[in-house]
């Protein structure tokens, strides 16, 4: 059974490498009633004094060991599932927490926060509408919570998915969004490679994914138009992804929502 601590209320169930520089934290709260909306976001957290990894970059000395950082996380796992939560996260060797996270082995405690966070949820979008998520890297995360919160009944028409990484080993949850695809006759699942130079086995679309947006076959390829009158496109990833899309999406008659206003724009800027 794993030692209690102070300032800690969950525990790591175990890593699932994607790469040495990716992986998936499956983390057990003490308390399993944790409501989040699928989309929504919490945090992470360990003390300062908590080990890290040797390759970290070093970093000052100073400060109280007891000290909680904290940092939000897209939780990827169902709705239904709170007793078992997954986050899908970047190792920064400069940073402050992941290279604490990636010294945890199963059975070591940490922190999560008790709600879900964001509005980056389908909950203003009418089941009339078509929707894109649109990701890079990580960003992937909420969307791989809608997808498994509503895999029977997608509150939507048509749904699109963009993944944009690096090189396709990059490319976390592609099998299980593959088998959505397979499954879901209105589901399409568009992966992309932004170095295929690095990649050379690679033999699918490659460039980024604000390019894709204006793509001569978008339509072939996802499923439906990227129409302002019927579709809700969500944002999640590199933040200057996320402001590019923003603008040429702003450009075609899509509107930004917000806390204040409705919307068919709707991107995570937690950073």
């Amino acid at each position: 059974m794993a030692r209690l601590q102070p300032g800690y209320n969950a525990t790591l169930l175990a890593r699932r490498d994607i790469t040495p520089r990716l992986a998936i934290f499956e983390v057990a709260p003490d308390d399993p009633q944790i409501r989040f909306v699928p989309g929504q976001y919490t945090v992470l957290g360990l003390r300062r004094d908590a080990p890290r990894i040797p390759e970290a970059v070093p970093e000052a000395p100073d400060g109280d060991p007891a000290q909680l950082i904290r940092r939000p996380y897209s939780i990827c796992s169902a709705a239904h599932e709170p007793e078992r939560l997954e986050f899908y996260v970047s190792l920064l060797a400069s940073g402050q927490l992941t290279p604490r996270l990636w010294a945890l082995r199963p059975g070591d405690r940490l922190y999560v926060g008790p709600q879900g966070r964001g509005m980056l949820t389908l909950e203003q979008v009418p089941e009339t509408a078509d929707v894109l998520l649109v990701a890079t890297g990580t960003g992937l995360g909420p969307y791989v919570s809608m997808l498994r919160s509503h895999a029977e009944r997608f509150p939507a028409r048509r749904i699109g998915v963009i993944h944009g990484a690096r090189h396709a080993w990059d490319l976390g949850y592609r099998a299980e969004l593959e088998t959505y695809a397979r499954r879901f006759p209105n589901l399409r699942y568009l992966p992309l490679v932004s170095r295929p130079e690095e990649d050379p086995h690679w033999a699918g679309p490659t460039g980024r994914v604000q390019q894709w947006l204006e793509a001569a076959d978008f339509e072939a390829r996802l499923g439906f138009p990227l129409d302002p009158e019927r579709t809700h496109v969500f944002l999640c990833g590199n933040p200057d992804m996320v402001q590019d899309c923003l603008e040429r999406l702003a450009a075609r008659g899509f509107r930004e929502a917000t806390h204040r206003r409705e919307g068919n724009l709707h991107a995570e800027k937690y950073w």
